[in-house]
C-alpha cells in the first residue's frame, strides 16, 4: 500500500475519532486544507472507508433522507481507536513529507502532550537538517547558475528557515 494512502487511511480513521462524520463531510473538511495536505479524489477516499468497516475500525449508520439520498455517517469503533493510537504512538520516519506531518498534526488531540512534544521536536531535527543542506548546496552555487534554479533554491531555504522559526515558537509555546 502506497504510504500517501498509508497516510490518509489514518487521518481518516483520526478524523472519525474526533467526531463521526459523512464521506461528504470529510470530502469537504479536506477540500478546505488542499492547499496544504492534497485533497484525496473520491476514488481514494471511499475506498478507504470501505476498508476501515471490513477491518471493523469504523462502522457505519444509515440516516434516511426526505426527499434526499440516506447519508452515511462513520464513526470508529474501539479497535479503530487502538489502531490509530498505535500509529500515532510510532515516531514519524525520517524525512516524513509535509503532508504527513500536517495530517499527524491536524491529530494533535489524539496524542499526549509528551508525544506531541517528541513529534515537533522530531520535525524540527529533521526540517533543521534540511535547512542545513539548503544552506551548503546554496553555498555552492556560483553565478552561472541559472535564474529559476537560485529562486528555487532561495524559496527552499525560506520555507525551512519559516517552519523552523514556527517549530521554536510553538514549542516554547505548549512547554511552558
Amino acid at each position: 500500500m502506497a504510504s500517501g494512502i498509508v497516510s490518509l487511511r489514518y487521518f481518516i480513521l483520526g478524523l472519525l475519532t474526533q467526531q463521526p462524520m459523512s464521506g461528504y463531510d470529510i470530502k469537504r473538511f479536506l477540500k478546505g486544507l488542499s492547499w496544504l495536505i492534497g485533497s484525496p479524489s473520491s476514488g481514494s477516499l471511499y475506498p478507504v472507508l470501505r476498508t476501515l468497516l471490513q477491518e471493523e475500525l469504523a462502522t457505519v449508520e444509515v440516516i434516511p433522507g426526505i426527499d434526499r439520498p440516506p447519508r452515511k455517517i462513520y464513526s470508529t469503533t474501539d479497535a479503530g481507536r487502538r489502531v490509530l493510537g498505535d500509529w500515532m504512538d510510532r515516531p514519524a520516519v525520517s524525512n516524513t513529507p509535509l503532508r504527513a506531518f500536517v495530517m499527524r498534526l491536524l491529530l494533535a488531540s489524539s496524542l499526549p502532550h509528551a508525544k506531541l512534544v517528541a513529534h515537533l521536536q522530531q520535525r524540527r531535527t529533521q526540517v533543521a537538517a534540511h535547512c542545513d543542506a539548503l544552506k551548503q548546496a546554496a553555498a555552492k552555487l556560483d553565478g552561472t547558475v541559472e535564474l529559476g534554479q537560485r529562486l528555487a533554491q532561495d524559496y527552499g531555504l525560506a520555507l525551512a528557515t519559516a517552519e523552523l522559526a514556527w517549530l521554536d515558537a510553538t514549542l516554547e509555546r505548549i512547554s511552558e
